[in-house]
């Protein structure tokens, strides 16, 4: 019999304590859910046998402070920053899978999803429900690209791994072998972050080609 993943069965030790009280602690669940995401390294990197890499959260939070660089007066940079905060939040509970992983597009979605409407509706809802519906809405403009916020937050998902993955190339002096990483560079669709993504790869081939 196949078991089906749950978000619900996958809350750590903590939260399923505290729900357990008589009146929980809603705002330190969901900080302990978050902690997650600070401590999961990136499964690509790990992947690639660069085991002192960086988290989920480093991640996320470099695309925050990229995202508030936005010149492009047509956007809103605040709901940019927004959407980089949130749109890896399942990740803390589902993990970080890669396209290479067995489980699939389609289940990966599925689990994510489940995970957005758990901690949404059944954690930051108890305590904020205007929170939680932002959030969810953030990561579904993110996941189904709605706005032009989110067509800049997925360019700029790629553009700071490709500067993260630069950083790494020269850590290493040239000895990981992450060239299929630079695939990302026919992803990036806005002209801005396109731009920053070419000018990257000239300071890159300069250096590894």
């Amino acid at each position: 019999m196949t078991t089906v993943w749950k978000p619900e069965e996958n809350i750590p030790i903590e939260v399923t304590n505290l729900l357990k009280e008589s009146h929980p602690n809603y705002v330190l669940a969901i900080l302990h859910v978050v902690e997650r995401l600070k401590i999961q390294k990136r499964t690509g990197w790990l992947d690639h046998d660069i085991n002192v890499c960086e988290s989920i959260a480093d991640h996320m939070y470099r695309m925050s402070i990229t995202s508030m660089l936005i010149t492009d007066p047509n956007v809103d940079r605040n709901r940019c920053v927004r959407i980089a905060l949130v749109h890896d939040i399942a990740e803390s509970l589902v993990g970080d899978i890669t396209p290479h992983d067995p489980i699939g597009k389609d289940e990966k979605h599925r689990r994510e999803w489940e995970t957005i409407q758990y901690l949404c509706d059944q954690l930051i809802s108890k305590y904020n429900k205007v929170a939680a519906e932002e959030i969810k809405q953030d990561w579904l403009a993110y996941e189904n690209i709605t706005c032009v916020e989110a067509r800049y937050v997925k360019d700029i998902d790629k553009y700071e791994m490709l500067v993260q993955c630069y950083e790494y190339e020269k850590r290493s002096n040239g000895t990981k072998n992450l060239q299929s990483f630079w695939k990302a560079m026919e992803s990036i669709k806005t002209d801005e972050v396109k731009k920053w993504a070419e000018d990257l790869k000239v300071k890159r081939d300069a250096i590894f080609t």
